[in-house]
């Protein structure tokens, strides 16, 4: 059975006022005490969070209201549903769902998630965010999310392939997927195995498309996955709060120097990105005092080993037992409420609502989840001086470096090949003419580092980088500007570039 929702015809689509939907508001099906229980009841739910932000960057843009009604409606949503066979013979009716929010440039981009969590209402959310991510750190790609609803805890290996390759062929029978269209990426729930599925899956139905391996990123390098991928969300975490660390209005906020080290760190979510977040701010010389997780929370004031901490809960499922020395949080969330320099959800939406945002001590937050902090928390954050960094610009760094596994793909070359011993060769020969003028040799080790060629990891993280520097850069003068705060700015951002595509092409068809 399958429910394909186009988009609306433009004449029908475009209304007076931007607040107008092209398509209705599905409820969210499930909803998990996690994401309930530091918000009141007439909180808004994910969805009707990233409209309310839109909402209020839009008026402030200057952008036509009929543009602005276009940005903000979905293009396409697709929802499937499939059987599945159990191990005990019984039959699970699975659902999937993918939404293309905007196609002003194509291929749109998104990544796909297991979890029973995954409705309409989310993937909508989801991939109106990534259209906004996208624009705000420049990649050309437009927005678009999936999900399929299980646990994937629940099925056996076999049974996970079978269901991501039947999703997958959905996907290729309704040009939901490929190189020029719709490429996935890993989320909740997924890996590089995941992806190795979908992109073997798409082969067999596009035998002849050279260009295949560019129809899914986040893969493993064997199959054509790029070095650094893994760390991209944490590192782009780490470079974005390192960047706005430097800025002089962030310090006399929070009181906070203007660099990494000695600053105290607390991270809820210890999963990929929460892990390599932390990992980059220990390694740089911050102090994680404390990591959040589903069953509980940690918190030791010394500091926390992160590499030591994530090996324990890899090899025991639990925080509880780490170490004598470290207080074990029964309640998970109140991890959010202990005092830091920075704050870091990476876990779950609505983590931060109007029951728990005042007791808040953190001097700088940083969303490394999509959307962890409500319309109104966030209200009461930024009117207390906490600076909030947003979603759409502190995470993007995974879709960054999707793109350039995407270019790797489609220029059929690693990152690298073609001119690290020309580089290396170079740096020889100027090291050669710095030593006769010296009267000094260097040694092997010294010669070796100064002369070392970059390799592709060397190339995506110097990119990454780059990326997140001039996105914060363009978020900050914006925000100055307009003496707006960071999230709106943000936004103001991404629809002015979006306006600016959608309108230089005449938006075919609109009158």
């Amino acid at each position: 059975m399958n429910l394909l929702l186009k988009r609306l015809p433009s004449t029908a689509r475009l209304a007076p006022s931007y607040r107008a939907l092209a398509i209705p508001t599905y409820s969210r099906f499930l909803s998990t005490h996690a994401t309930q229980s530091a918000c009141d009841p007439d909180e808004p739910h994910f969805l009707q969070s990233v409209e309310m932000y839109y909402d209020d960057a839009a008026r402030l843009s200057n952008v036509n209201p009929g543009t602005l009604g276009h940005i903000k409606a979905v293009d396409s949503l697709l929802r499937v549903t499939f059987p599945i066979e159990t191990s005990d013979g019984k039959t699970d009716i699975i659902e999937g769902y993918r939404a293309q929010h905007s196609r002003h440039r194509l291929p749109v981009k998104g990544g796909i998630r297991f979890s029973d969590e995954v409705d309409l209402q989310e993937v909508e959310a989801l991939a109106a965010l990534m259209t906004f991510k996208c624009a705000v750190v420049d990649v050309p790609f437009g927005g678009a999310k999936g999900g399929i609803k299980i646990d994937p805890k629940k099925y056996t290996t076999e049974q996970l392939e079978r269901i991501t390759r039947r999703y997958t062929m959905e996907l290729c029978q309704k040009k939901f997927i490929g190189p020029g269209v719709d490429v996935p990426a890993p989320d909740v729930g997924t890996g590089p195995r995941e992806m190795s599925w979908i992109m073997d899956t798409y082969r067999q139905f596009n035998a002849s498309d050279v260009n295949a391996a560019g129809c899914v990123t986040g893969k493993p390098i064997a199959q054509g996955g790029v070095r650094g991928r893994n760390e991209a969300t944490g590192l782009g975490v780490f470079y974005g709060i390192r960047e706005f660390l430097k800025y002089p209005e962030i310090q006399k906020k929070t009181g906070l120097k203007g660099t990494v080290d000695g600053v105290s760190v607390v991270v809820q979510g210890f999963g990929n990105v929460g892990y390599f977040a932390a990992k980059f701010f220990e390694n740089n010389g911050a102090k994680v005092i404390g990591v959040g997780e589903r069953d509980c929370s940690i918190y030791d004031p010394k500091g926390l080993d992160v590499e030591a901490l994530f090996q324990f809960r890899k090899d025991n499922g639990t925080f509880r037992g780490y170490s004598a020395s470290a207080t074990i949080i029964d309640e998970p969330a109140k991890i959010l409420e202990v005092e830091c320099d920075i704050l870091i959800p990476a876990a779950l939406e609505r983590q931060i609502g109007l029951r728990n945002v005042d007791k808040i001590k953190a001097k700088l937050i940083g969303e490394a989840a999509n959307g962890p902090i409500t319309p109104g928390a966030h209200r009461k954050l930024e009117a207390r001086g906490i600076p909030v960094i947003p979603d759409l610009l502190l995470n993007a760094g995974g879709v960054t470096v999707s793109y350039f596994e995407w270019l790797k793909n489609l220029s059929h070359v690693r990152f690298g090949r073609m001119n690290k011993k020309w580089d290396e060769l170079s740096k020889t020969k100027l090291v050669s003419l710095v030593e006769e003028s010296a009267g000094r040799s260097l040694t092997e080790a010294e010669r070796k580092q100064i002369v070392h060629g970059a390799e592709e990891a060397d190339l995506i993280y110097s990119g990454l980088e780059d990326t997140m520097h001039e996105a914060c850069k363009e978020t900050r003068t914006t925000a100055n500007l307009k003496n707006i705060d960071y999230r709106t700015a943000a936004f103001v951002n991404a629809i002015q570039k979006i306006a600016t595509v959608y309108e230089g092409t005449g938006m075919i068809f609109m009158t």
